[in-house]
């Protein structure tokens, strides 16, 4: 009858059937009365939303202390009733020292479990063979128990982070990594909320033990070693060794076959977004969301993408359709706000990204775009409180202290700048973008030595992980600008010339190029360039000045213009011989009225003055 009931019981959770398991489980157990049926009905009630019942049942055939797995289910359940003190009443404030002291070599040995393993609370009866032996079932149990501990210390973290208490939710995601280091939950919370730096994120897969993985064939653990480690890697900062991550995605495309592989796409795509190259990734994540289109995972890069290449029809069509089949998802109205934001209705754009980051207030995306809101109406204190409270939600990402430091670099205050940006470069060492404002704030306090090695830096880590070089034209042009200051003509001419030749029309670029050929003394070449500028903006002011400028040097080197010294002289002299000619032509006027008269008096008709004057000028040619 057990096994009937049994078989009947997974029959009915197999499809899904929970009323049917419900009623079925509680026969069974009050048949058997064997504490595996009890957990595995509490389970049921979990599975069906019925949290609360769920732990009273826990509580009412005292299983909490009974194992790890019940004491994991009855903190879960208090977490989805957001009673995190309850929670953390039940799981304890620390995981058992010893598994975190001994994570290395006292778990080597230990199997992976299955069956009633998973179930959480073990037989008292083993259904295994004779032949096996009891050391190794204790193995496999005490893995079992580790594994929950380790489930164990990420409910803890999710308790932390939900009462805002982000250093100790980090440290609890950690542990539970390290003491079970296939615990993913833990390890894609740390990714997914930033709260490592990129430094962090490789020293700490480096510190983890993936050899505790193990199968029952010794060569096959150490495949699924190396394949673990593969995946989690794609997982890390695409700021910091690319080719790694090129590396793990290549292995695992080609002996795997995940080249076509959601997450490993999601991976791809990312690197590129960091590259600049926004049209391969929009490629990717559009061939992913044609076969799956709710994938939320990929939503936030997809609308970053369509906004940086101004697809503003593709988001309308995209908002709309999310706003009306998934209203309850942070990302449909995140992909809103990003709409309006793309057509410059700023004030429906900041109502949207606020409104997702209610729904979810670790939604880094909606916090930044509502920031941004701020700062594109110039609206300089609002911005900086919101890039703040950014920056302690996610530890460890350096883009908002990159803004921090942005915004005070538009408001002019250079110190509190340089100490954002140098926060921000703490975290990320390998932004070019960062590098490009940190040389602009070295550039605006004098220090151009500074200046033109953190542009060259930031060039050269572009070049390094494959960015789209046109994404950097404007840091070659502030590396052209510091060359100026320091009044090196041939290397300013050379970087503003590559920034024009890759194709960058910019009538400032134009008139910087013009100052430099004027210190250099080339007037005509000047003269092109400044002309070029007023070409691309006819109303530019300082390409106006300086052709003025240019056309009066070029002039004084070609001879059109005078000395100082000969002006009063050659004035004296234009006077003399101006005077001279006026004296001529009034006697010429005087003989030509002279013969007018007799023509009259001879009854000639008499000249127009049109025709007169055209006479005196005739005569003076003459």
């Amino acid at each position: 009858m057990e096994k009937f009931l049994k078989e009947w019981r997974q029959d009915a959770m197999n499809k899904h059937q929970y009323d049917s398991a419900i009623f079925i489980g509680d026969k069974l157990l009050a048949l058997t009365n064997d504490p595996n049926d009890a957990f595995w009905l509490a389970q049921v009630h979990f599975s069906t939303g019925n949290y609360s019942r769920a732990l009273t049942f826990l509580e009412k055939h005292k299983l909490i202390d009974h194992s790890p797995a019940c004491r994991y289910l009855a903190a879960h359940c208090c977490i989805k009733q957001s009673k995190y003190e309850d929670a953390l009443a039940t799981l304890g404030d620390k995981p058992p020292a010893h598994l975190l002291g001994n994570t290395n070599k006292s778990r080597r040995k230990l199997q992976h479990t299955s069956g009633n393993a998973r179930n959480g609370v073990h037989r008292k009866g083993s259904s295994r063979t004779e032949r096996r032996d009891r050391s190794e079932e204790r193995e496999r149990e005490n893995t079992s128990e580790v594994k929950y501990e380790a489930a164990m210390c990420y409910l803890r973290g999710i308790c932390f982070a939900k009462q805002n208490s982000y250093d100790r939710a980090k440290e609890c995601y950690m542990d539970a990594v390290r003491i079970d280091v296939q615990c993913f939950e833990a390890f894609d919370q740390l990714m997914k909320n930033c709260l490592l730096s990129p430094d962090e994120e490789w020293t700490f897969l480096e510190s983890l033990n993936f050899d505790n993985i193990t199968t029952d064939d010794t060569d096959t653990s150490q495949e699924a070693a190396q394949f673990a480690k593969m995946l989690y890697t794609t997982r890390l900062s695409k700021y910091k060794n690319p080719s790694e991550f090129s590396n793990a995605v290549e292995s695992l495309s080609q002996h795997y076959n995940l080249d076509s592989n959601p997450d490993l796409l999601l991976s791809k795509a990312e690197l590129f977004f960091t590259q600049c190259r926004f049209k391969q990734a929009l490629a990717i994540t559009s061939s992913v969301l044609d076969t799956d289109q709710y994938n939320f995972s990929f939503l936030p890069l997809h609308l970053a993408c369509l906004h940086e290449l101004h697809q503003t029809n593709t988001l309308f069509l995209l908002s709309h359709r999310l706003a009306d089949l998934h209203p309850d998802e942070p990302a449909t109205w995140l992909a809103v706000g990003v709409y309006y934001l793309s057509i410059s209705q700023i004030a429906e754009a900041r109502r949207f990204f606020s409104k997702a980051s209610m729904m979810n207030p670790h939604f880094g995306p909606a916090w930044i775009g509502f920031a941004h809101t701020f700062a594109l109406e110039g609206e300089h204190d609002q911005a900086v409180s919101a890039y703040g409270t950014a920056a302690r939600l996610f530890q460890g990402t350096h883009l908002p202290q990159l803004f921090l430091g942005m915004q005070h670099l538009q408001l002019n205050n250079m110190t509190l700048a340089h100490e954002y940006l140098t926060a921000a470069h703490a975290l990320c060492r390998t932004d070019p973008l960062l590098l490009n404002e940190m040389g602009v704030v070295f550039y605006h306090l004098d220090h151009l030595d500074e200046a033109v090695h953190i542009f060259h830096q930031a060039l050269a880590i572009a070049k390094e992980i494959d960015s789209d070089p046109k994404a950097w034209l404007a840091t070659r042009a502030n590396l052209g600008h510091a060359y100026r200051r320091q009044r090196q003509w041939s290397l300013a001419l050379s970087e503003f010339e590559e920034v024009l030749r890759q194709g960058q029309r910019d009538a400032p670029v134009f008139s910087a190029k013009g100052i430099v050929l004027l210190e250099m003394g080339r007037c005509c070449d000047a003269i092109v360039a400044l002309h070029e500028a007023l070409a691309v903006s006819p109303q530019d002011p300082v390409a106006t000045d300086l052709l003025a400028r240019a056309l009066e040097e070029n002039a004084a080197e070609q001879g059109w213009g005078l000395r100082e010294g000969e002006e009063e002289k050659t004035e004296e002299v234009l006077e003399e011989a101006f005077g001279v000619k006026r004296e001529e032509a009034s006697r010429r006027r005087a003989r030509r009225k002279g013969r007018e008269g007799v023509e009259r008096g001879k009854g000639g008709r008499m000249s127009e003055g049109g025709e007169d004057s055209m006479m005196v000028l005739s005569d003076g040619e003459e």
